[in-house]
Order: structure tokens, then sequence, then C-alpha cells
């Protein structure tokens, strides 16, 4: 069967025969009479079948006749992803070249203003994302009274992607004399449930099995070793390793590399720069105009190795694609025929390597069961992949130590080998206490005299103790002593200021409030002692005669108060009689 038996015009054969296509597809074939009948069709087929041509021949061949009004779009196709409504939109430009159509693209990461000034003249086809056609509804710059195709393309990633509520929303907007088409991939439940409400007795067209991979692809799977235990996402150092051999193995003309989580695309995309690999990264936390230049640059083959997401397993188109790698096993097994069907696409062969560890057996399983049939276990250089290796961080002239030796012999793996990256980090050992004996001499440990025996004291037999000292210690005691630190400037200034006169007294200042440093502050036990020894006391302070300053001096007061108290009693009675005397005489 050619393009010719389907009832397509001149201009659209002249357009699918410049693209390269001479015959259609079995998705093609089915769907597009169909369509042209302006019947709902229900389409599941695997993908890189063509399903993307075979609702948009038949629509540029409706839409050929008539005229779009503003603001008011003739047909609508909704794309889970911004990449693959770019992708549609390429293909209308393919085979639409000989028809006067417009289009418009609704994505987000781009300026709505371009946007709006091109609904503003009206078009014949719009290509949007949910949440963008949304938001440009609400804000009144949009009306979808007209669209008389609707093409819900993608259905079960619209369903993984949590979209099916907006999709909803937005069908109860259309007017329900239209045309619905529906394709997928795979075929849930949910999107036959989805197909029943949307769909008025639609014709279904199932090319092959749902979730069927290609005859087309060689698949192959490889397990990697790992000693993180049992944690999710363990094994990555190893993975990369593996990664590098596949690629040095095969030498792929370009390749996809798929990872699960955005934080390890950008890892691992470092990982292969660093190896000389040429590779460049694309996931959804990238803003549009980079990840457009990724794409387009990935096609034009400027580089030959891309680290994404599933952001890429849908609406990536490129026929020479070698080889695919899923360097993280995906969680939901309709994303493995996603992932792998970006290679062997219109009858090329393809590869597609998974790379896994043990925790992922049940998503393995989950996979095989989708797919029914079991992915071939490979081993690389005719043995298991069990890639321990041995951080070694020696300079040239440290020997290998027997410890990894031992290691290196259970792995297979040479320990002069160094991998500054991907090699674990050899734990450091704790040091172990020293015993007394081992202990170096301190300063601490030097003989030392009590503040006692270094202050003159008023006692006759002053406290003098010496420490003995060890011969290890003694050494120690040789070496110049340790510079004393110096007081703080303000510190060194007060000591100053307590010794000179007191404000207002000038200079004739007595000498009892002279602040002199005490040899030692006495207590009451002490001057009881002395004096039942019968010293002299005139030198000794009494514990409440000693006043403290900040400076840790007292000031030694002398108190006389009672010598000068009896003196004058004295004098007075003196007096006193003296008068008396005179009076009587």
């Amino acid at each position: 069967m050619n393009f010719s038996d389907l009832g397509l015009s001149e201009e659209l054969l002249r357009a699918v025969d410049d693209a390269g296509y001479s015959e259609p597809t079995p998705i093609q074939a089915q769907a597009i009479p169909i369509v042209l009948m302006g019947r709902d069709v229900l389409g599941c087929a695997q993908t890189g079948t063509g399903k993307t041509a075979s609702f948009t021949l038949p629509m540029i061949e409706i839409l050929a006749s008539g005229r779009a009004k503003a603001r008011m779009p003739r047909s609508l196709i909704l794309e889970p992803t911004r990449e693959l409504a770019a992708q549609v939109a390429e293909n209308f430009d393919i085979y639409g070249k000989y028809h006067k159509l417009s289009k418009a693209l609704l994505i987000g990461g781009s300026s709505m203003a371009q946007q709006l000034k091109v609904l503003d003249k009206g078009v014949d086809v719009l290509i949007a994302t949910p949440g963008r056609l949304l938001d440009v509804f609400e804000r009144g710059h949009l009306l979808m009274n007209d669209v008389r195709t609707l093409v819900i393309d993608e259905a079960d990633r619209m369903l993984d992607m949590g979209f099916i509520p907006d999709v909803e929303k937005i069908v109860s907007l259309l007017s329900p004399m239209r045309t619905t088409l529906l394709f997928s991939a795979t075929m849930p439940k949910e999107i036959k449930s989805l197909a029943e409400k949307f769909l008025s007795n639609p014709k279904e067209i199932t090319v092959s099995r749902p979730a069927q991979t290609a005859e087309t692809i060689t698949q192959a799977l490889v397990m990697v070793e790992h000693s993180d235990g049992k944690r999710p996402g363990g094994g990555q150092k190893e993975k990369r390793v593996t990664l590098r051999k596949l690629i040095e193995k095969d030498d792929p003309r370009n390749g996809l590399i798929f990872c699960n989580r955005k934080r390890d695309v950008d890892v691992v995309c470092k990982s292969l720069v660093k190896h000389g690999f040429a590779a460049e990264r694309l996931h959804g936390d990238m803003d549009q105009s980079s990840r457009m230049e990724t794409l387009t640059k990935f096609k034009a083959d400027g580089f030959k190795f891309m680290v994404c997401s599933d952001v890429a397993a849908r609406g990536l188109d490129i026929q020479a694609m070698s080889h695919v790698f899923n360097f993280d096993v995906p969680t939901h097994p309709e994303d493995y025929v996603h992932r792998i069907g970006r290679t062997g696409r219109a009858g090329n062969k393809g590869h597609a390597y998974t790379i896994a560890t043990k925790e992922d057996r049940k998503y393995l399983t989950a996979i095989e069961q989708v797919t029914g049939n079991k992915i071939p276990e490979i081993k690389l250089d005719g043995k298991a992949v069990a890639l321990k290796v041995v951080a070694l961080k020696s300079t040239p002239q440290k020997a290998v130590t027997p410890e990894a030796k031992a290691v290196a012999a259970q792995t297979d793996v040479n320990p002069e080998d160094k991998d500054v990256e991907d090699a674990p980090k050899k734990p450091r050992r704790r040091r172990s206490k020293r015993t007394a004996s081992e202990e170096k001499p301190t300063a601490e440990t030097v003989a030392f005299v009590t503040k006692e025996a270094e202050l003159k004291t008023v006692s006759e037999e002053p406290a003098e103790t010496v420490v003995a000292l060890e011969p290890a210690k003694a050494e120690k005691q040789e070496r110049a002593p340790k510079k004393s630190r110096q007081p703080h400037a303000s510190k060194k200034q007060t000591q100053q200021q307590n010794h000179l006169p007191v404000k207002g007294l000038g200079a004739h200042m007595p000498a009892f409030l002279v602040a002199v440093p005490t040899p030692k502050q006495r207590t009451k036990a002490h001057l009881d002692a002395d004096l039942k020894e019968g010293k002299d006391f005139e030198n000794v302070v009494a514990p409440e005669e000693v006043i403290l300053t900040e400076a840790n001096t007292v000031v030694e007061v002398e108190v006389l108060v009672d010598t000068v108290v009896q003196t004058e009693e004295a004098i007075g009675t003196d007096k006193d009689e003296v008068v008396e005397a005179t009076s009587e005489d």
C-alpha cells in the first residue's frame, strides 16, 4: 500500500515524498482513512511507528478548506511535554508546506506575548500543553467554540503527569460536535475509561499488543554489584564505571542516557565530560530556550551523548539514534517502552542497555510482565560486572598495602589503578590513645613552685613546695620557658591607675591610702597564731581591715581611732580638774 491509496491530496503526497516516505506504517494505513471520514479514533501503537503522521496528514487535508477566525482555532492538539509539542509543530511544517495553513504553539517557558500575537491573527491548528492553554483561556485571549478536531496525544503520559483533570476541563469547553482522536503507546484501564468519557463510538486501532517493544531494538541488561547497602539509588559510582565501559565497548554513533532524577542527570553528565566524552544534559528544570537549543544541537550532531530525564522519552524523533542507555531502571514499566523507543525507529536497528542493581529487581519484573519479554543479561569482559573500586590515593613512593591487595584479588581490580572520582574513599582509622609511658612531656609537667613560695610572706618559715620530676620530663625543663602573656591594655591601665593619688587629694595623699601590693592576705587564724607566739604584729593586717581592689591589691589601713579617743579623754579629764581647782581658789 502507498500513501496515494489513502485518499490524500496531491500537495500532501508531494510533501510526504519530499520527506522521504513512500509506504505508510500500519497505524497510518488504518487511521488516516477513518479520520478523513470524521469518525473518532482510539489508537494504540508502540512508539516509533508514526502515530504523529497518522493524525497530522488527515488534519491538513480537512483544514485545507476553510478559514480561521481571530482567537478561534479550528483544531486543537494537546501534548504532555513542550518537546513533543514542538515536534508535532515541525511535522506540520514538513507536511503542510504546500498548504497555506497557520499554526500556533502554546507552551510554557516561552514569551506569551509572541504567542498571543499569533492567536489574534487566527490559527488553523493550535498545539499546546494543558497548563499554558488554560492560562491563556482564563485571561480571555482564546475562544474554543470553533474547534472541530481534538487530538489527545500520548494519553498515558498525560495520565502519569497528572494532566487528566486539566484535559477534562478543556474538553468541557469544546463543542460536542467535534471529532476526537486519542492516541497512546500503552492502554491501561484509566485510559480506557477516559476514552469512554471523551469519545463517541470510536474506531479502535491496535497495531501491536500494548507496551510491546519494537523488534528492531536489541536489548541487554547489565547487573552491577555495589557495597552501598539496600538503600535506594545505591551503586551510583559503579554504574558510572559500567556506563563508560559500555560506551567504549560499542562506540555508538550517538546515544541517549536516561536517569530517574534531575540531580543524577547533572552528576552523570559531569562524569562523562570529565572522562573525555562529548555530553550535555536535558531536564525539566532548564528554561525552554536552553532545552530547545540543546535538542537542536544534538540533532545536528553537535555532541554524541545527551543525559536526560523522562522529559526526552517522548517527542524525540531522531531516526539515526543508535543507542539508548538506561542509567536507572524506570519505576513505571511503560516508561521503559518509551525510553528504548527513541532508537530503532523507522526500521533502523538500535541498541538499548539497562544498568541495574539487585535493588531494581522488582522494577525489572514489572517491565518483563508488561512487555512480555525477558531482558537478556550480559556480562562485560566475560565476567559479571562487580565493580568494587578501591580508593588508593597514595603517592608513587607508597607501596600498596596487603589489605588493598586482598580486596583487589576478590574484585579483580588492579589496586594501582586510581579513579579519583568513582573510587569510594578509604575509611580513616581512628588513632588509639597513647599510654602514659608513650606521652611526651609537656610544659605543665615541669617543676613548679607554689604561689606561697613565690610571694614574700610575713611568716618566718615560708612554705616552699617543689614537685619532683621524672627523668624523661626533666629534660623538658631545660627548654626556655614560654613568654608570659602581656595583660590587655585596659587591664594594664587599670593596674597603673591603682598606684596613682586619689582624685581630689593632690600629691599630698596620706600614706595609709596608698595602694600597695600585699604579700599575702592574712586570715584570723593566722593573726591569733601570731599573737600567741608573741610576734610583732605592727605589719600584720587584720582580715576586716583588708580592702581588695580590681587589680587584686589591698590597702593597709592603720586604725588609730581607739588610741586617739583614749588620749582625748585623758586630756579632757586633766583639763576639767584644773578648771575646778582654779574656781575653788
